[in-house]
């Protein structure tokens, strides 16, 4: 039970976007969690997030104008913090941030269709293992390659 929390809030850390940002910038100083995140956490990056997760998890139009909001709610918290903690470095925040993460994946997951749930735990284990995290299209067919006439 809790590996499958750990997965979970691995996955939301994925999932959610805050993860995998380089730690080093110019003479080896780590950034602040604030510097690091704020690219990350835009009203842009909420839009891309839900197209995402519509896209990846099959969501309805219903759950989309459900899970917007958990979105925009995540940011806003996020963000929060950010500004609460200006100089703060991102292993400090780390623990916050990962359990408002978990608090949103929580609430989103609550939403799926065991259909979508199965869907999300293939998107968390490609993310996990590294690789894509969108559901790969078909192969496109292939064409001959003989010279054109």
């Amino acid at each position: 039970m809790r590996n499958r929390a750990y997965t979970l809030a691995c996955g939301v850390m994925l999932m959610l976007g805050t993860a995998g940002l380089g730690v080093a910038q110019d003479g080896g100083q780590q950034p602040s969690a604030r510097e690091q995140f704020q690219h990350i956490h835009t009203p842009q990056s909420i839009d891309q997030k839900l197209a995402s997760l519509t896209k990846d998890l099959e969501l309805t139009p219903e759950q989309q104008r459900q899970v917007g909001p958990l979105l925009q709610e995540h940011h806003a918290k996020i963000r929060a913090l950010l500004d609460k903690n200006p100089t703060a470095s991102r292993q400090d925040m780390g623990p916050q941030i990962h359990a408002i993460s978990d608090e949103t994946h929580h609430k989103i997951h609550a939403l799926l269709t065991d259909h979508q749930k199965e869907l999300e735990r293939e998107m968390v284990q490609r993310e996990h293992n590294g690789e894509e995290n969108r559901r790969s299209a078909p192969p496109a067919p292939a064409k001959p390659s003989s010279p054109p006439s």
